[in-house]
């Protein structure tokens, strides 16, 4: 296992040589880098500045792991999905340009109030993400699903939606949500998607309200061996955040 940083809060005020000189002065490896924030990786970045963000990274030994989309395929317009699946397609080109791994989608809710039924919905977020997985194939890049949204959180939901996708360009980025504790584990749930975890999202591990031994100890146990990116809170003295984090990492992450 590798870490990195997801540029959600933490990091959102940072240009891309801020984001790589505070990794590498603390020991992180990788990077998500988040859309609208301030380092500005966007698909209307020009080929030129694509180029650059490419060998920014490349000369740096930070990887830049993946783009942090908000793409999301659940609304009942399908104006609107299709919108959204160009808008992928539109990371997936630019993952493909800026050297990252993946890109990272979401579900973020269902469709109940407006009357239709979940399985609905869950099976159009496949179909969509489907697409998405053939354009990343063709690209040479992956999408990962965040474990995210208002109901589609639920873990066996996540589990239908990539079933109903069946593409192997397309797996899950584990979210470490606290509705992934059941009876006190995360056991599971994280069995349920543990084929298809390529991305994982972790927190605060200073929270004990969520089991991270378990969640490390799943992870070394099926080979986990990509990236766990740190999803943190902003802070007023950030390379110290970083360096404890890290420390706690390195004892979470170790081998038993």
């Amino acid at each position: 296992m590798k870490l990195g940083l997801v540029t959600y809060n933490l990091a959102s005020d940072w240009d891309v040589p801020t984001i790589i000189e505070r990794c590498q002065r603390t020991g992180f490896e990788g990077v998500e880098l988040r859309t609208s924030h301030a380092h500005g990786v966007e698909p209307d970045l020009s080929p030129m500045a694509r180029a650059e963000v490419r060998q920014r990274f490349a000369d740096s030994g930070v990887t830049l792991w993946g783009l942090g989309s908000v793409c999301e395929f659940h609304s009942p317009d399908p104006a609107v999905v299709r919108e959204q699946i160009e808008m992928c397609r539109s990371f997936v080109k630019l993952a493909a340009d800026v050297g990252a791994r993946g890109v990272k989608v979401r579900p973020n809710g269902l469709a109940e109030e407006q009357g239709i039924p979940v399985e609905r919905t869950l099976e159009q977020i496949g179909l969509a993400l489907r697409e998405c997985g053939q354009a990343a194939a063709d690209a040479g890049v992956e999408i990962w699903l965040e474990v995210h949204g208002r109901g589609t959180s639920h873990p066996p939901y996540i589990r239908t939606i990539l079933d109903h996708c069946d593409h192997p360009a397309v797996g899950a980025c584990w979210n470490s949500n606290d509705t992934d504790v059941k009876d006190g584990s995360i056991a599971e749930y994280f069995d349920l998607l543990a084929p298809d975890i390529r991305s994982v999202h972790i927190t605060e591990l200073w929270r004990e309200q969520y089991p991270w031994r378990e969640l490390f100890a799943g992870l070394n146990r099926i080979g986990y061996d990509r990236f766990t990116l740190a999803e943190v809170p902003a802070n007023a003295d950030p390379e110290r955040l970083m360096r404890y984090y890290r420390a706690l990492w390195l004892e979470l992450s170790r081998p038993a």
